[in-house]
């Protein structure tokens, strides 16, 4: 078989009316499915009190649920590169029809249970195998449609999931009170997986695809590629094996690991240990609801300054206020302070994570993202899973929430640590991987070494 690279001519940058680029579409798009494919595990830690409830339908103990939930972020872990690889190698479109019918197929399994080995079974393969196809390869196609202004793309994106997490978190609460579980999940498998499913009408996985350039390309950039299949496998395969000779490719998911372990614990467990100080299942799940709020100015504006001064120091500040903010929790008692507290560790939280798309393009350019992306959510899935487990067994032994929040801020500062061990985020770590490739599989047939310390985002990149 033979293999064919085309180089196409692209007469507009945009197909839709009044000149809005299509990408910002992609953005909302990615959006509802973030809100959706996300909802479940955010707000995991409302399902706790119903599901421990001696005088309910379950009555779990509070080990068990935390073994399940480490089991939903180790499945998750497992899934997350393979994921991210079919991504790359099939596209974000097929991804996320799969996405959703898993989405709404889980959901209405969920509202069956009622025995621990079905909860096992769906809420720890079945909707962590959901969450990866929804998270990875969908959210690492965003870059693909910016050549420029990634940042501004990714913070929209991850705000407008805040969002839609603070709206829904309280909605989950009240109708697992109100309605009960199973109308509460299958409500979700209605609206959720309908609306991902006709999304993916909409989805397309590349500009290409439409014939346009991604925003903010110029006449200097090279043109755009469109590859035969065996061709795209070529530069996935060689782009992959560059990233992995860079000591950021393996220090990238440690971080994630650590901060979402930090954070991991408080989404979790905040819930529960609000209700044991005498608030109500509706009034706690409404931490959830401020925190994601005050996330929304990180989530923003995180990757939009990373992609202005560079990731690592933003990423270390958001992380340190994570970690620091916890402290609170100690002396919290009232309602007002769980939501003082909720405030001032959403604005670290919602940075800690929505950079990671921005610092990969920094350190790797513009090669194919979702199998990178893939690798740094397995790190932060195996941070949750292994303290949802331990912190979990800790709570079941010593019946107190104290030692599980200090281990909350020594993950989220051993965050710190690890990030000032990066490279500066000011050069591309590996200019000249295409140099690997055959010259019709290149972004431009002639390209030459860019030498060391050529950056693609420009003299806005930062220096990390």
């Amino acid at each position: 078989m033979s293999i064919i690279s085309e180089r196409k001519s692209f007469l507009s940058p945009t197909r839709l009316p009044g000149g809005l680029h299509y990408s910002w579409v992609i953005v909302g798009i990615l959006a509802t499915v973030q809100i959706f494919g996300s909802s479940v595990s955010m707000a995991a830690g409302i399902m706790i009190p119903p599901l421990t409830d001696p005088e309910g339908p379950f009555g779990w103990s509070i080990g068990t649920i935390g073994a399940a939930l480490a089991t939903y972020y180790l499945v998750g872990a497992v899934c997350a590169p393979i994921a991210g690889w079919l991504g790359d190698r099939y596209g974000a479109r097929r991804m996320m029809l799969a996405g959703g019918i898993l989405f709404a197929t889980s959901m209405t399994l969920l509202g069956f249970i009622s025995q621990l080995w079905q909860f096992f079974l769906v809420f720890g393969f079945m909707l962590a195998l959901t969450q990866s196809i929804s998270m990875v390869p969908l959210m690492a196609s965003i870059s693909g449609w910016f050549r420029r202004r990634l940042g501004l793309g990714t913070g929209i994106l991850w705000a407008a999931g805040g969002i839609g997490t603070a709206i829904l978190a309280p909605l989950f609460g009240f109708m697992l009170e109100r309605v009960g579980w199973q109308v509460t999940f299958w409500s979700l498998a209605v609206v959720g997986g309908g609306t991902i499913l006709l999304l993916t009408t909409f989805l397309r996985n590349r500009p290409a695809d439409l014939g346009i350039l991604p925003y903010g390309a110029t006449a200097n950039d090279p043109p755009p590629l469109v590859l035969s299949k065996p061709m795209e496998a070529l530069r996935l395969k060689v782009f992959n094996q560059h990233i992995r000779r860079t000591r950021a490719f393996w220090n990238l998911p440690a971080i994630h690991g650590l901060g979402c372990a930090g954070h991991g614990i408080v989404l979790i467990f905040s819930i529960p240990f609000a209700v044991e100080q005498g608030i109500s299942l509706t009034s706690a799940a409404l931490i959830l609801s401020v925190l994601s709020l005050a996330s929304i100015l990180s989530r923003l504006f995180t990757p939009v300054l990373a992609e202005r001064y560079g990731s690592k120091k933003i990423m270390a500040t958001c992380l340190f206020v994570q970690g620091m903010t916890v402290l609170i929790l100690f002396w919290a008692q009232d309602l007002w302070a769980f939501y003082l507290f909720a405030a001032l560790f959403g604005l670290g939280f919602g940075g800690e994570w929505t950079g990671y798309l921005v610092i990969n393009r920094q350190y790797f350019g513009n090669g194919p993202m979702g199998t990178c992306y893939g690798w740094q959510m397995t790190g932060a899935l195996m941070g949750h899973a292994i303290t949802t487990a331990l912190a979990g067994l800790v709570i079941y032994v010593t019946g107190s929430y104290t030692i599980i929040l200090m281990l909350s801020i020594a993950f989220s500062l051993g965050g710190v640590v690890v990030i000032l061990l990066l490279e500066p985020t000011s050069k591309v770590l590996i200019p000249d991987w295409e140099q690997s490739l055959p010259p019709e599989a290149r972004s431009h047939p002639d390209v030459a070494t860019g030498g060391a310390g050529t950056s693609l985002l420009g003299p806005a990149a930062g220096n990390g």
